[in-house]
């Protein structure tokens, strides 16, 4: 059974990795266009779905996993920032606010299971910050290429007071809900997923 992630993202392959299974990783060709109209969940899932959907074409015998993330505070959706004032001005949003981080989840099955569609929310309560604790972060050169111009699972991770969900999902990718799709198609794993997140809460998660 060909597993293949479709994903350029390192901590997903890094997650994924967790189920101690061997997979593929290939490149999805697909132009995600953020909507001004389109509700956050559906924009999520839609991604998700079109990063596997383009991956599973020239792989049709496989199961294909695809993912995407977005952030939402207010009405408005955070994607990566477009430069370093742009990766400030989110973080001064979400300054001792509450946002939401929604995954959305795509599983194609082109070996005749199901599939599966999902859409993760986590709550994440963020720290107030002053100037000197938003350049701080900037320094360290990783909000460029993260929703939300922060890494959950780098030194973002001081940004945080509190999060509410699956920390993994929250760092990109719904470890439980993938282990428990393959588990149904029969795929056996050695990892204990739910001893897993049961030992691993959010404070005591190694990074990635």
């Amino acid at each position: 059974m060909r597993l293949i992630l479709a994903s350029t993202s390192k901590r997903r392959r890094e997650i994924f990795a967790l189920l101690g299974l061997p997979f593929d990783v290939v490149e999805p060709v697909f132009e995600e266009r953020v909507s001004a109209d389109l509700p956050i969940r559906d924009e999520v899932l839609a991604f998700a779905l079109g990063k596997a959907r383009s991956v599973a074409l020239d792989h049709p015998d496989a199961i294909v996993i695809g993912s995407d993330t977005m952030i939402a505070l207010g009405g408005e959706k955070f994607g990566k920032p477009s430069d370093r004032n742009d990766a400030r001005r989110m973080l001064h949003a979400f300054s001792a606010k509450t946002h939401e981080i929604f995954t959305g989840l795509a599983i194609i099955d082109g070996l005749g299971g199901a599939g599966l569609e999902i859409v993760e929310q986590v709550d994440v309560d963020m720290r107030r910050l002053n100037e000197a604790d938003i350049d701080g972060y900037l320094a360290c050169e990783e909000s460029m290429d993260k929703a939300g111009a922060y890494s959950i699972q780098g030194h973002g991770a001081e940004l945080i007071a509190a999060i509410r969900g699956d920390y993994l999902a929250a760092v990109g990718m719904p470890l439980k809900a993938i282990a428990d799709y393959l588990t149904g198609r029969g795929v056996r794993l050695t990892l204990n997923v739910g001893q897993l997140y049961r030992d691993k809460t959010y404070l005591n998660w190694q990074r990635f």
